[in-house]
């Protein structure tokens, strides 16, 4: 089964700090996911609170268990809120629809993992996240 590597993950992980940088985006956490919804890689800037991991993971989880970016979750969310809080609670508390979260996809459209961040507004964290797959030659699903 094709997966994001380690190597691709450290590597989408420093280009999306960097751009963040670039946009003077508040201090971030970014999680790697793979398709399965385990972790591949994290990183937590300094001075980001310790609260910006738990929410980059659940942004990323969420998207991946539900095969779609945290952006269509939010605005499914709106229409149906008790189904959302039902699968949070199911997800023991993984699961946020919130942006900030992207599917990487390959070229011939296979779902590989997620993306996600913290610390920025959801528009700010999802662009990192989309820079961050661009970078590393991947296709992020917004």
């Amino acid at each position: 089964m094709p997966r994001v590597t380690l190597e691709q993950a450290n590597t989408l992980i420093a280009k999306a700090l960097s751009y963040a940088q670039t946009l003077k985006v508040k201090p971030l956490a970014v999680v790697v996911l793979d398709a399965s919804g385990h972790l591949v890689a994290a990183q937590r800037q300094d001075n980001a609170t310790m609260f910006r991991y738990d929410v980059a993971l659940g942004k990323a989880w969420g998207a991946v268990a539900m095969g779609s970016s945290s952006r269509a979750l939010a605005v499914r969310a709106i229409d149906n809120p008790n189904f959302m809080i039902a699968l949070a609670s199911t997800a023991q508390g993984k699961f946020l629809p919130q942006p900030g979260a992207v599917l990487i996809q390959d070229a011939s459209g296979q779902v590989l993992g997620s993306v996600g961040a913290s610390g920025g507004t959801g528009d700010e964290d999802e662009a990192v996240c989309a820079y961050g797959v661009r970078q590393i030659g991947l296709v992020p699903v917004i």
